[in-house]
């Protein structure tokens, strides 16, 4: 059981437990709809006390070794795993993701902050590039000029509903600011509250263990969109992590693009994850892909971003017959919280009630049912290039199949795609429209996937969780795996100063024992 009196109901800012007086919310229990808890949203004067003690943590938190960052990282995740059961019984409590869900989502979440401890350690991620200065050079001397990265100012954080451990409070974009050397304000999401708490109580344990600065961070409860917009509005704030909806990130980023000083706000907002089906793997595969897509879209409750929301396949009624048939037979879960469910409901209704769109599957149901169908729609190639509606995301367990004539079809919809998260191709032996789908992806998508499927998001450093816009903000960025440090960080060019003012970094001697790019070449030598 939960113990008594772990949740507070509290704000954690700049080292101190407050009570907003805002308005007061609940976390809601999306199996039982009980409210759980009494949390209050923070205002004005907990923003401004949170960044400012943020800006204070970063002139002493900036200049810590990589090995002391690692330290407080490495202790945020034993405290986490110190959490016990309780962490997984309140995280299910306010998610209804299950026990055995969450707990592989805290081994994930312990393992990314362990991993980023490690590159803080290492100090690779800095990219360390030294050109040595020539006196004699002619017509002019070439100066000594050596850049590495360097961290950039307090983080704002908004933790997503769907990965409350791995996008939550200590997610991926937390875990990666602080070890570039950012204090983190994180704004908790509303649909946990509690666990959002918890992991602040762990940060506050690990914190006083390693000595960090107070202000290195916060977390800040609360309903509304104010909150969110006075955290990127705040003149502190230099940086915006999010993970969520197109609606909310493109919010953010209209937000921070009216400051005085634009800063940047990497946003992943999710996509339909195109999957194309090649004429020989629909003829070879067909019940292969008949149980791999149907299990993927309903994966979660299809509350992934990188959910298979369309599929591109020349017309065949035994696979569409076999993708309702499973989807039907699939269980039924509940989704995260009523807002995702009432959206989930319209964008159904919104798909049903256009006339060049069939919902193949079409059962009975109502937006105050908890457990939604898992639904497949279908249209065709000139249907879906022409209405931009059906290029929408729609987040739940639900794909549109697109039946195209030829494979030139196939290429012709991939040109007609906005960016997206991710696409995935399936072939046995088409290796000819292969080709020519992946030039023409790699234009549109952030990660492509050959004979596999979307969902699921290994954690390591080559993975691409981005791509261009609307699937996310900067299409270059990744918010997992360890190229994910450098969207909180910026390069710094220092010329003819003298070695004893250098960071260890680009020092003479590397007292790091980097590999440094030294006048052109890669090299771990001193000079």
């Amino acid at each position: 059981m939960i113990k008594e009196k772990t949740i507070s109901g509290s704000s954690y800012i700049g080292g101190v437990w407050l009570k907003p007086s805002g308005e007061k919310f609940s976390s809601i229990n999306p199996v039982t709809s009980e409210s759980t808890g009494n949390f209050y949203t923070s205002e004005e004067k907990e923003i401004e006390l949170a960044m400012l003690k943020a800006q204070d943590a970063f002139e002493e938190y900036r200049n810590l070794s990589g090995k002391e960052i690692a330290l407080f990282l490495n202790a945020i995740a034993d405290e986490i795993e110190a959490l016990g059961d309780t962490l997984l019984e309140v995280g299910h409590r306010e998610s209804g993701l299950g026990i055995p869900r969450l707990t592989g989502e805290r081994g994930r979440t312990c393992g990314q902050i362990r991993a980023f401890a490690s590159i803080a350690e290492a100090g690779q991620w800095t990219q360390p590039s030294i050109d040595t200065a020539i006196p004699d050079r002619q017509p002019v001397p070439k100066p000594d000029i050596r850049r590495m990265m360097r961290p950039i100012g307090p983080v704002v954080v908004f933790g997503a509903s769907n990965f409350p451990f791995a996008f939550g409070s200590l997610g991926g974009d937390t875990a990666s600011a602080l070890a570039a050397g950012n204090p983190v304000v994180v704004k908790g999401h509303p649909s946990h509250p509690e666990t959002s708490e918890l992991f602040a109580q762990a940060v506050a344990v690990a914190a006083l263990k390693t000595n960090m600065p107070n202000g290195v961070f916060s977390l800040l409860q609360g309903v509304g969109n104010d909150l969110g917009a006075k955290l990127v509005q705040h003149p502190a704030t230099q940086a915006v992590g999010f993970t969520g909806s197109f609606k909310g990130g493109k919010a953010l980023m209209d937000i921070a693009a009216s400051r005085p000083d634009p800063i940047p706000v990497y946003a992943e907002m999710g996509s339909i994850n195109p999957v194309f089906i090649g004429k020989k793997a629909l003829e070879n595969k067909k019940q292969e892909l008949i149980a791999g897509l149907s299990t993927s879209v309903c994966l979660g409750v299809g509350q992934f971003c990188t959910n298979p929301g369309l599929i591109v396949t020349l017309a065949d009624d035994e696979l569409i017959k076999g993708l309702s048939s499973q989807l039907n037979d699939n269980s039924r879960g509940v989704m995260l919280n009523k807002g995702i469910l009432s959206a989930y409901y319209h964008g159904l209704v919104r798909l049903k009630s256009n006339p060049n769109v069939e919902w193949v599957n079409e059962v009975e149901w109502n937006e105050n049912e908890k457990t939604p169908p898992n639904a497949l729609f279908k249209t065709t190639i000139d249907h879906f290039i022409n209405d931009k509606s059906l290029h929408e995301e729609i987040f739940g367990p639900v794909t549109l199949v697109v039946e195209v004539e030829c494979e030139k079809d196939m290429l012709r919809l991939a040109k007609h795609l906005e960016g997206q998260l991710t696409a995935t191709i399936h072939s046995d032996g088409d290796d000819d429209l292969s080709s020519k789908l992946i030039s023409l992806l790699e234009l549109k998508v952030g990660r492509i996937i050959f004979n596999g499927y979307p969902t699921g998001v290994d954690v390591n450093p080559s993975m691409q969780h981005g791509g261009p816009y609307p699937a996310s903000s900067i299409g270059w960025a990744t918010s997992v795996g360890g190229e994910a440090i450098v969207r909180f960080a910026r390069f710094v060019a220092y010329q003819n100063i003298p070695d004893a003012l250098l960071p260890d970094t680009l020092k003479n001697d590397n007292p790091l024992q980097l590999y440094r790019k030294l006048n052109g070449k890669y090299s771990d030598n001193v000079i």
